[in-house]
């Protein structure tokens, strides 16, 4: 992924002259693990997109042409057909990037009053929340299965122990 031209000047970086380090850059990234959370991420981005419109930050044109753009990127990641950037470091760069191509300048309002330590929780409890409802299905078919065999083996008897005396 690092080559040996710096890359652009990141989100973070305003008080910095000059460009990222590819060899930073590749440190830094963490669009290869955070990727998994693409969906709650237009999902808090949405979200953000219908505050934005309710305090009149946004037209109502523009939230619905915000919402579309997002639901096309959340469709792109759902078909697999995202094209990850060189420069896109985490989820929240990637998506935002992608939005702006698919809807012009607009797309930099989605972080109008909005920071990148919100937009981290957020999209983190968002993706913790679907993920417990997983595991939660997931127990819930272990345990089906425990006692699906216990009842089927209720008829064979086992000597029991204190501590495998």
């Amino acid at each position: 992924m690092a080559t040996d031209a710096p890359t652009k000047q990141k989100l973070w970086g305003g008080r910095f002259t000059g460009k990222t380090d590819p060899l930073m850059h590749a440190f830094n990234q963490s669009l290869s693990y955070d990727k998994r959370m693409h969906d709650a991420d237009i999902r808090g981005s949405i979200a953000y997109t219908k505050s934005l419109c309710l305090v009149g930050l946004l037209t109502k044109e523009e939230e619905e042409k915000m919402i579309d753009g997002l639901q096309r990127v959340g469709k792109e990641w759902k078909d697999g057909v995202f094209e990850v950037k060189e420069d896109d470091e985490d989820i929240h760069t990637a998506n935002e990037r992608r939005l702006s191509e698919l809807i012009g300048p607009l797309g930099g309002k989605l972080h109008t009053g909005r920071s990148r330590n919100d937009q981290v929780a957020t999209d983190m409890r968002l993706w913790l929340l679907d993920q417990v409802g997983e595991i939660e299905h997931a127990l819930k078919s272990v345990i089906g299965v425990i006692a699906a065999r216990a009842d089927q083996e209720k008829h064979i008897l086992m000597p029991g122990y204190t501590h495998l005396q």
